[in-house]
């Protein structure tokens, strides 16, 4: 979707003085806290002081060149330059620069990352800011990166197996038929000529002269901006930017920066595409607008802003309305004006997910709400509800102004730099919103689709399964299907909205006790009904309250057959709506409104998680208040759910790698009788049932004597007792003691291989597990997650450097402690067929030599410092210690054991990460291979 509307969305801010701001033509200034300068050799510099998080900066290397300025020769090297400069400069030849940054807590993948796409390259560099010589060093890496990478010959031909290996990766059905409608999409253009990943065969044949001259063409300061957002010295950081990109010059005649039209067409294209591997069977309307697209600089630009994000709400919370039906012609709709692949081009666009069958009605559907939209306009309650919403989102947005994460700056800079867009405070920007929203009239939103809708430059685009017995739309069918002149079309009726989610006089119970955890920062609410409520205060976020709830129960106290007859049902069952207000009645209710209440029935326990901010608090109470006492019963409802739930599991088997996930799922847990495998068939959803499925959701939250409710973030002990009183502690009571209970379900035991064929592309997936039972210590679960890391690092070097035959290659593990004590491991990567049972042989001497010899030491220190890397970044969000409350009851372990993990970490040592390779990664292996049809013998 179009990142300008996608940000503004985002950023909201206060209204005081519409007189500053009536001139329309008024350039919005930019945030005073962002020091923009250029040096003289033309490159950008965005900086700024920001302390969350604290002793952190992140470094961006922006790069106004991608793929779209390749060289027929140079087809993919704009990407494959990206590969290059990780793997060598100056300061940092071979791998060595991997292996400084993890030694300094970042992780590759995670925290050091980059991308290519058509117009431009990013680089992303996140380090420690308090200490001189990182610092220095992170900007000698962005400095070698733009102008010093080593492009070597041998390297190069090194990387070739790496970057095919990427490329394996994206073969499947959505590329196939992507290649497919893109030429229509982007008529005339050169975008479908260059995709970024490029072709296997210029990947493998390219000379290696011609990167070295895409490197020296575009990667030149004229084209770059450098971004530095973190706990800083904004001077100091200026003077490290000129020192260390000052020098250089632009090359003599350098070559022109083009940009690339989409070129305009009067035909309505029409692209059908299906594929045997297809998951899912969506469409896509595209009405291209004629002109380029400019960005967003002045007061005026950011009303129209508003007033086509406005548009977009009212015209997306219709067709919402439509995915609540029993019968729904999809399983999600939205449109929305924005950006097409390439840049300086948008379109209006409508889009869906629909079930296989139903293309035709679901581009009905849309074209028919969007000629309603473009007929009869909306309704002034309608637009009441979507400035409500956009008032609340920008009201966030200022209220937590200066709590926010560095990243939150960063695109915002990039964009500048690459697009023009203005880039203002967010207290500017809330004002201005609240300035201009009560200008923007139902007038000026109703004539938004009318520049939108018109019958050329439009296209198209069907994409679905083929199948024996599934016809097929024609083209002729599918432009019927857009024409709804004659379908007669009547004006959209608004219904009223409810005034309270509370339909029946509550009556309050009491706090009886209150302690305090000084450790840990909480306060717990033993309430008269029995249950307890523990809350941490925080100022991580000024508009931000997180929460979960369990009790011990769930699905682990059913029968098999119980189980197996509502398992689908059972999630189904909320969809019904709450205190007699259905989806779409609550979806209004809620405008304005930022909460979210979601209930669970699960394995081992029932619950809810969710978040709010403390204004709308409230409701989130009222919300858990009325799932309990007031939930809806409505077989429409279900019917709705169970359409679109089996609409979009309909074709997810045919992909090969989710088949895969399946057969080596039932492989391992299929002798289980209580084993239900995933994703459901057909015939499932015929044996489920909704009423058994709602009684047993009434009955599990039919006592709240056993629950616990988590709540962190910006409360007040005042506000807690009072909204726990009201509408927790007044909740029915069975006085229940019911605890966890295990189900007995048990992977197979021994040592097996199995080889899955599906699909027929040349690529394969090789995933080893490693299972069993044993007795839980939190010693040898943190030192499986140390195995994990220290293994990916060995067979990234193994397997990606020096073999060439993966992209990347993961390894994971840990130990539970319940439903009962158990171990887990795995390791998966995607490779070459014909490489796989070789690389699966180098995997197990990887594992073979940690067993024999215990991990190297520098891979050691590399897990523990990036586990204090994202530690000490946690320590400070209100997600950490919600998760440390509610995985400590669920797992029955005392919440301060997380107040260790630093002298637990630090005291890991080599020989019981050995310990455990040995102890867990022997017997009870399985070695599972998908690979394609073609390699059956």
């Amino acid at each position: 979707m179009n990142l300008k509307k996608i940000t503004l969305a985002l950023l909201v801010l206060p209204a005081s003085l519409w007189a500053q701001v009536a001139d329309l033509n008024q350039k919005i200034p930019n945030d005073p806290d962002v020091r923009i300068g250029k040096l003289d050799n033309g490159l950008t510099y965005y900086i700024r002081k920001n302390g969350k998080p604290e002793k952190k900066v992140d470094l961006r290397l922006v790069l106004n060149a991608g793929s779209i300025l390749e060289t027929d020769k140079q087809v993919g090297l704009a990407h494959f330059m990206e590969h290059m400069v990780f793997n060598g400069t100056k300061t940092f030849p071979k791998n060595e620069l991997i292996n400084y940054l993890q030694s300094i807590g970042v992780k590759f993948g995670q925290h050091l990352n980059a991308y290519t796409s058509f117009d431009e390259t990013v680089y992303f560099l996140p380090i420690p800011s308090d200490d001189p010589v990182k610092l220095d060093k992170g900007f000698q890496i962005l400095e070698d990166w733009a102008f010093n990478a080593n492009l070597d010959a041998n390297d190069i031909d090194d990387e070739r197996g790496v970057v095919i290996e990427e490329y394996r990766t994206r073969l499947g059905a959505n590329e196939r038929m992507m290649k497919n409608y893109l030429p229509k999409m982007l008529h005339n253009s050169l975008y479908p000529k260059r995709l970024p990943i490029g072709t296997k065969e210029n990947l493998e044949t390219f000379k290696h002269e011609e990167i070295r001259q895409f490197y020296k063409d575009w990667y030149r300061p004229d084209l770059m901006a450098v971004i530095v957002v973190g706990d800083i010295n904004v001077d100091e950081m200026e003077a490290k930017i000129k020192d260390h990109f000052g020098k250089y010059k632009n090359p003599e005649n350098a070559k022109e920066r083009k940009t690339f039209d989409i070129p305009n067409h009067k035909e309505t294209f029409v692209s059908i595409n299906t594929d045997k591997e297809a998951t899912s069977s969506m469409v896509q309307i595209f009405y291209k607008d004629h002109e380029k697209s400019t960005p967003s600089t002045t007061v005026g630009d950011y009303r129209t802003d508003f007033i086509e994000g406005l548009f977009s709400r009212m015209l997306n919370a219709r067709l919402e309305e439509y995915t609540n039906d029993a019968n729904p012609p999809f399983v999600y709709g939205y449109s929305y004006h924005g950006s097409l692949l390439g840049r300086g081009k948008e379109a209006f666009q409508s889009i869906a997910m629909t079930a296989e069958d139903k293309q035709l009605e679901a581009v009905r559907t849309l074209a028919t709400e969007n000629e309603r939209a473009r007929k009869f306009g909306f309704t002034q309650t309608e637009l009441d509800r979507a400035k409500n919403e956009y008032l609340a989102s920008y009201e966030k947005m200022y209220n937590d102004r200066d709590k926010n994460n560095s990243s939150v700056y960063l695109g915002r800079y990039q964009n500048n730099f690459l697009k023009g867009e203005a880039i203002p405070s967010i207290e500017y920007s809330y004002n201005l919103v609240k300035e201009l929203l009560p200008t923007i009239t139902l007038k000026d939103v109703n004539k938004v689709i009318h520049s939108y809708i018109k019958d050329e430059n439009r296209v198209i685009i069907l994409m679905g399964p083929e199948k024996d017995g599934l016809k097929t739309p024609t083209e002729q069918e599918v432009l019927a299907a857009l024409d709804v002149s004659k379908v007669e079309i009547t004006p959209y009726e608004d219904v009223a909205v409810a005034e309270s989610l509370i339909r029946n006089e509550i009556k309050p119970g009491k706090v009886v006790k209150t302690s305090k955890n000084d450790k840990l920062g909480t306060t717990t609410l033993e309430l008269s009904n029995g249950a307890k409520v523990t809350y941490k205060k925080t100022d991580f976020k000024n508009d931000e309250v997180l929460f979960d709830a369990a009790s011990f129960g769930g699905f682990n106290l059913l029968d098999t057959k119980t189980y197996k007859s509502i398992n689908l049902a059972t999630s189904a069952v909320p969809q019904a709506g709450i205190a007699g207000m259905d989806q779409n009645a609550l979806s209004k209710f809620n405008t304005g409104k930022l909460y979210r209440v979601t209930p669970y029935v699960g394995g081992m326990t029932e619950g809810f998680y969710g978040n709010s901010t403390p204004k709308d608090l409230e409701f989130l109470f009222q919300s858990i208040y009325a799932y309990f006492t007031d939930l809806n019963y409505d077989e429409k409802a279900y019917e709705s759910e169970k359409s679109k739930s089996k609409s979009f599991y309909a074709n997810i088997m045919s992909r090969p790698e989710t088949y895969f996930s399946k057969e080596v799922s039932d492989f391992m847990f299929g002798h289980n009788e209580r084993y239900i495998s995933f994703p459901p068939e057909e015939k499932d959803w015929e044996t489920t049932d909704y009423k058994k499925a709602y009684e047993l959701f009434k009955e599990r939250f039919a006592d709240a004597s056993d629950f616990e409710f988590f709540f962190v973030g910006n409360v007040t002990d005042e506000q807690m007792k009072t909204l726990s009183e009201k509408y927790l502690a007044s909740l029915p009571a069975l006085n229940r003691k019911e605890t966890f209970k295990d189900s007995g379900i048990r992977a197979i035991t021994g040592v097996h291989k199995k080889e899955v064929f599906k699909g027929n592309d040349d690529k394969a997936t090789v995933r080893i597990s490693y299972t069993g039972e044993t007795t839980y210590s939190e010693k040898e679960d943190l030192a499986m997650q140390a195995l994990g890391e220290i293994l990916t690092i060995k067979l990234i070097e193994e397997l990606r450097e020096k073999e060439g035959g993966v992209y990347g290659a993961g390894a994971r593990g840990g130990l539970n402690k319940l439903p009962y004590g158990s171990y887990n491991f795995s390791i998966s990567y995607p490779t070459n067929p014909a490489d796989a049972d070789k690389l699966i042989e180098l995997t197990l001497k990887e594992v073979e030599k940690i067993q024999q010899n215990g991990p190297e030491a520098a891979d050691l220190d590399k897990f523990k410092e990036g586990e204090m890397t994202d530690y000490t970044k946690s320590l400070k969000e209100n997600k950490y210690w919600l998760d440390v409350l509610s995985d400590a009851y669920t797992s029955q372990e005392n919440p301060e054991k997380a107040l260790d993990f630093e002298k637990n970490l630090k005291a890991l040592t080599a020989k019981e990460v050995q310990e455990v390779a040995k102890k867990y990664l022997t017997k009870n292996r399985i070695i599972a291979v998908l690979k394609p049809e073609t390699a059956k013998k």
